[in-house]
């Protein structure tokens, strides 16, 4: 069984899914006064990135943590649990 689970944004409550959008703004950096709407714009722009499937959210089982990732970090963090698990350390 893999230790990391996509899961798909449609089904969180509405407060957890802003939840986890204002907190992935927030490691990321970004300026909240970009879109005009604060923290909100990037929320409603988040979502878009959602549903066109250019950001997921992903559950990680054995620490029961649920982070926003980009493609490319999930793909690079994929591929450094692979790579763990090659040599033993999971």
């Amino acid at each position: 069984m893999s230790r990391f689970v996509e899961v798909p944004y449609r089904i969180l409550p509405g407060e957890t899914l802003d939840a986890l959008l204002e907190s992935f703004v927030t490691r990321q950096g970004y300026d909240t006064t970009d879109t005009g709407e604060g923290m909100n714009g990037w929320v409603k722009e988040l979502k878009g990135q959602l549903e066109r499937s250019e950001l997921i959210i992903a559950h990680d089982l054995e620490t029961e943590s649920t982070e926003v990732l980009t493609l490319a970090q999930w793909r690079s963090f994929g591929r450094d649990i692979a790579d763990d698990e090659e040599e033993g350390d999971i």
